[in-house]
């Protein structure tokens, strides 16, 4: 945790950017029947029957200190997923950084062992070496600024039913320019001294 709470503590650096990840999932949900159209004082109207379309993978990678987000819908969610989305990140997206402090959680794909499995060595070896990981600990998830808006994209944008993979990425690509285009940093304010005082039953007596 400790851990974590320094890598927000640390002041903006272009060359070494700070990046949170997390994914998530929506069941993609269709229509039986045309939904009633809202009229005053009636809102829309949807049936109670529907039609399952599967699952989709949302990736969002946050870098708090900008307030830039970026969200990737996928099909799947593997080792192989999660690789690529990387390398997107940091070959499209910071092809300029020396290296990014990654925060995010201690999934079994979140190794850099996926970029082995996924790229060539040499591919994967300079993928790696751009790496500074930082794990969130068991049970603390909420240390991870991308989980935080990940709640965000599913209240704002995905608090209905999407047909299909299509729509979901449309909207979603419509949120992320609108998040981005504000512009506005987000504030961790919960540091290392608050947590030994707020959280001091989880360290050892000495």
């Amino acid at each position: 945790m400790e851990d974590v709470l320094g890598v927000y503590c640390l002041p903006y650096d272009p060359a070494i950017p700070q990046l949170c990840m997390d994914e998530s999932c929506k069941q993609l949900i269709g229509e039986t029947r045309v939904p009633l159209p809202a009229a005053p004082g009636q809102p829309l109207r949807y049936d109670d029957e529907y039609v399952r379309h599967g699952v989709a993978a949302i990736f969002m990678f946050v870098e708090p200190l900008t307030g830039w987000r970026h969200v990737s819908i996928r099909a799947r969610r593997t080792a192989g997923d999660w690789a690529e989305e990387l390398d997107a990140v940091l070959e499209r997206h910071f092809p300029h950084a020396s290296h990014i402090r990654l925060v995010m959680d201690n999934l079994n794909i979140h190794a850099l062992a996926s970029l082995y499995e996924t790229f060539p060595a040499p591919h994967a070896r300079r993928l790696a070496e751009r790496l500074e990981i930082h794990f969130t600990p068991k049970h603390g998830s909420w240390l991870n600024v991308a989980e935080i808006a990940l709640s965000a994209l599913n209240s704002q944008c995905l608090d209905r039913r999407i047909p299909d993979m299509a729509t979901m990425t449309r909207e979603v690509a419509a949120w992320e320019a609108s998040r981005n285009g504000a512009k506005v940093p987000i504030q961790w304010r919960f540091t290392t001294d608050n947590a030994r005082i707020k959280l001091r039953r989880l360290y050892p007596n000495i």
